[in-house]
């Protein structure tokens, strides 16, 4: 043994060799790395790459293994902490980056599909295999809670996924019990199971892609479908959490929806460091910019919501992404920009795009998949495969590609419908009642509308001519001027062309193709007809100023005559915002009559039970939603002259909410004119003698203060009741047109004095007494406030809604002149209020209850009165607990 060698004794001639580092070296020479990703259906795959590759290399990859078309919705998260987790639910999962090496965002080296971009409509979907991606990925979102519902809906949705799994229901196969092996829903319980198990035998006859297509159709109408969420913190240090979503950014604090920026809106996003902020367009209103800042957790969360914002906007909102300039300025900005494709170009391509029939093998839920593990099959890709003793019907798992055959709509085939094209068969009723013909699925509305404070900014039309290479026996397209083509179609055995339609006069808006089934006349015309496209004559009638059901009933007319045949003259591929600057495109949905064809023909306790269960059975299937929806907005028939004048409109608080010119307030002895932005409101109660009489008006600006209580003092109204605060979101909303507590406000011919002011809970009850100074008259001003009510939102208590409602009765009991209601714009929290308070007038008077006729009556008096679904299904709710809990009930007098 050597005990001790000198340094100097290995000098020289001597030699060494580092094991170690020459094991590391070899490492760092190796020109390979592993890559594993988790699939939606929890299979994995282990891919090679070279260690210089781009994240664009591991994404093809990805797609050509799963042999995924339409690509251009998914990504790949990856852990940035680098913690190795089996599920992606972490806040800290970023998404893989197209443009730089997989080496530097490989972290813990697993990654997980997933879809990073959610499809507004899934009908834009071509391919079925898509479409179950997009199912599988949000049946997960449903499982782990980011994704929340109510137990109603999610009870519906997962209906779907039973009739996707187990095929039809048969009593013989599918005793008691038997969704209990079934991972279905969050806290599933047996009663659930037995909700679910009712809606499964009305799916009859859905194939697994039918039930999938219904269950996307239902899912995309969520307030949390598709929100990407990042943690922040509000002005005052509040929690909140930003969402950004295709329509825009949106807010929310307590899994509550308190605002939304939408895109057409914002007109800049950026951050530094830790701070998000958006630039907000200058209203009308306005003499200033709104910036608004938001705080967040670390300077790389701040950044990655801004890089989401951006990818949003870019692939929603855009044609093509933006390119990036060849030579870069000297800039210290970040130099980010979305490289892919947009699903402007996605949904173009999958047109003209042949379509491949394909088949592949569905996952069944994890509980089935726990307890087949044994007995289960993989294919050469990892797929998980059905042993063939679990089912004979062949279609459990195993389909052709839709390419032959359309998903039965979620409304369930043959219901009557105001946007047909000859696409759905007239076979069944609207009762909900299972027919032989098929079942009845009802559907959720689909049409988001545009905030009051959203800009009306159409989208610019693109002409693109579509792809006349197909073969076809249809005769040649004539192709006219203006870009303008006549295809001639004939109906199938079925009498079908196959396409369905939307917009008209009523609807302010073009007539378009909003659905073309695929093998149906419509897809095998020469040009094929394509959703978007504008229709501008039928059989040579202009339809350009007709309804709605003239251009359906001229449709069905061309089927029914003799040849059969339809002429169309279309603008092909027509792009067009039927509510331009709203946050979505709209598209049509069947309308659903859940009230009797005469609602007020009979009246009595019979007739008031029956609404109400009418009333339960809409909200619970979102029929009622889909019916709302179908309503138009503005009565087409009557004009706002007055407000477009340029002496008025500076009296707007918003450019699109004007009064109508036949109930506009018209003011006597205002020194400004006689214009302000309010009607005058009317809700007749039947059988009781009674009519609620309100004033329905904008929040007063800096500028209409005095005209706001010269309408007061000129109407008799002692009642105002105010839906707003004064500011929401650093935004303003309403200016202070009263005085502090114990303070008079002094304006031209009348005077205000507040005399007293009470704060409870939510709401500030303020008394005032205001006098007319030329007269001496005073008048007793009664002021009720609710300050938790967000904009665009809805309350968080239907109880406390309620309670408010009531204290306003109370104060209004006994007088006949009009109470003054306003929020911001005047139509949306006002609207909620009037039909919350005509309804409990009606089940007092033992009258039945339906809110569409409310909301038709409230809108042909003042325009888009209740402004969005959210709101009009609160309401609802509200109205439906108040009777079923016995808050509102008839009174003895109307009582039999």
């Amino acid at each position: 043994m050597i005990e001790s060698v000198s340094r100097r004794a290995l000098s020289g001639s001597s030699g060494s060799y580092h094991v170690r580092g020459a094991e590391l070296a070899r490492n760092r020479r190796l020109k390979s790395l592993s890559a594993i990703v988790t699939f939606l259906d929890d299979t994995q795959h282990t891919f090679q790459l070279d260690k210089r590759a781009k994240g664009q290399l591991l994404l093809d990859l990805v797609f050509q293994h799963l042999e995924l078309i339409e690509k251009d919705y998914f990504g790949l998260q990856y852990s940035e902490n680098g913690v190795n987790t089996t599920i992606p639910t972490s806040d800290a999962m970023r998404w893989l980056d197209p443009s730089k090496p997989v080496k530097k965002q490989i972290r813990s080296g697993h990654f997980f599909f997933a879809v990073k971009f959610y499809v507004s409509d899934p009908s834009k979907l071509q391919e079925e295999y898509t479409r179950y991606q997009f199912y599988l990925q949000i049946r997960r979102d449903i499982l782990q809670g980011k994704l929340q519902l109510p137990t109603s809906t999610a009870c519906l949705i997962a209906s779907y996924t039973v009739q996707s799994e187990l095929g039809d229901y048969h009593p013989e196969e599918h005793g008691p019990g038997y969704l209990s092996q079934l991972q279905l829903i969050p806290g599933q319980t047996e009663e659930m199971e037995k909700k679910i198990s009712e809606l499964h035998k009305l799916h009859k006859g859905q194939l697994p892609a039918d039930a999938e297509f219904n269950f996307l159709d239902h899912a995309k109408r969520l307030d949390m479908y598709g929100v990407e969420l990042h943690k922040a913190r509000d002005s005052t240090n509040k929690e909140i959490q930003l969402g950004v979503t295709s329509i825009g950014l949106v807010v929310f604090q307590n899994s509550i929806k308190i605002n939304v920026f939408s895109w057409s809106k914002i007109v800049k996003i950026s951050f530094k460091r830790k701070q998000f902020f958006i630039q907000l367009r200058r209203e009308q209103s306005e003499n200033y910019d709104t910036l608004l800042g938001f705080n967040m957790q670390t300077y790389r969360s701040s950044k990655n919501l801004w890089k989401a914002c951006v990818e949003h906007h870019t692939f929603f909102r855009l044609h093509s992404p933006k390119m990036r300039p060849k030579r870069f300025p000297l800039t210290l900005s970040s130099r980010f920009t979305y490289s892919g494709r947009t699903e402007f170009q996605t949904v173009e391509d999958g047109k003209h795009r042949a379509r491949v029939e394909r088949t592949f093998i569905r996952s069944p839920s994890k509980k089935i998949a726990h307890a087949i593990t044994t007995a289960a099959l993989t294919d050469d890709k990892g797929k998980l495969t059905i042993p063939p003793g679990r089912s004979s019907r062949s279609y459990d798992n195993k389909v052709q590609s839709l390419g032959a055959r359309e998903p039965r709509q979620a409304w369930g085939e043959g219901n009557p419908s105001d946007d047909e094209g000859g696409f759905l068969s007239l076979r069944e009723e609207i009762t909900g009642s299972y027919t032989q013909g098929g079942a009845f699925s009802p559907a959720l509305g689909s049409r988001v509308f545009s905030y009051a404070d959203d800009d009306t900014t159409a989208e610019r039309n693109i002409y693109d001519l579509p792809d006349y290479s197909e073969p076809t026996s249809s005769p040649a397209p004539q192709i006219l001027e203006d870009g303008l083509v006549t295809i001639s179609l004939t109906p199938d055995e079925q009498g079908r062309f196959g396409f369905n339609v939307k917009g008209g006069l009523d609807l302010d808006m073009p007539i378009l193709v909003s659905r073309v089934a695929p093998n149906t006349p419509a897809d095998r015309c020469y040009p094929k007809l394509n959703e978007g496209d504008q229709v501008v004559y039928i059989n040579g009638i202009d339809v350009s100023g007709l309804l709605h059901e003239r251009v359906v009933n001229l449709i069905r007319q061309s089927r029914d005559r003799g040849s059969g045949e339809l002429t169309l003259t279309v603008r092909p591929n027509a792009l067009y915002n039927a509510l331009a600057g709203t946050d979505e495109t709209s598209e049509e949905e069947p309308p659903y009559r859940y009230v009797p064809d005469a609602p007020h023909a009979a009246i009595g306790s019979d007739a008031l039970a029956q609404s109400m269960l009418l009333l339960a059975d809409g909200l619970a299937s979102g029929a009622l939603i889909a019916q709302y929806e179908q309503l138009y907005r503005k009565n087409p028939e009557l004009t706002s002259l007055e407000s477009k004048k340029p002496e008025n409109q500076s009296k707007n608080r918003y450019r699109d909410i004007s009064p109508y010119d036949v109930t506009r307030v018209i003011l006597m002895g205002s020194a400004n004119g006689d214009y302000i932005n309010a009607n005058y409101v009317n809700m007749e109660i039947p059988g009781s003698g009674i009519i609620n009489r309100y004033i329905a008006t904008q929040g007063p600006l800096s500028s209409t203060v005095a005209d706001f209580w010269q309408m007061v003092l000129e109407a008799g109204s002692t009642l105002v009741v105010m839906l707003t605060t004064l500011v929401e979101r650093g935004r303003a909303k309403c200016h202070q047109y009263w005085p502090a507590y114990n303070e008079t406000l002094t304006l031209r011919n009348l005077t205000l004095t507040s005399t007293a002011e009470n704060i409870e809970d939510t709401f500030i009850f303020r008394e005032f007494i205001l006098r007319d100074v030329n007269t001496g008259e005073e008048r007793d001003i009664t002021h009720m406030q609710y300050c938790s009510w967000p904009d665009h939102g809805v309350p968080s208590d239907w109880r406390q809604f309620t309670t408010f409602t009531e204290r306003v009765r109370a104060a209004r009991t006994g007088i006949v002149e009009p109470a003054v209601v306003h929020c911001s714009a005047g139509i949306g929290r006002t609207g909620v209020l009037v039909l919350m308070e005509t309804a409990l007038c009606l089940i007092e008077a033992n009258q039945p209850v339906y809110p569409l006729d409310i909301v038709r009556s409230m809108r042909d008096q003042r325009a888009m009165m209740i402004q969005n679904a959210s709101q009009y299904r609160f309401v609802c709710e509200a109205v439906h607990k108040a009777y079923s809990e016995g808050i509102a009930k008839p009174l003895p007098e109307f009582s039999r």
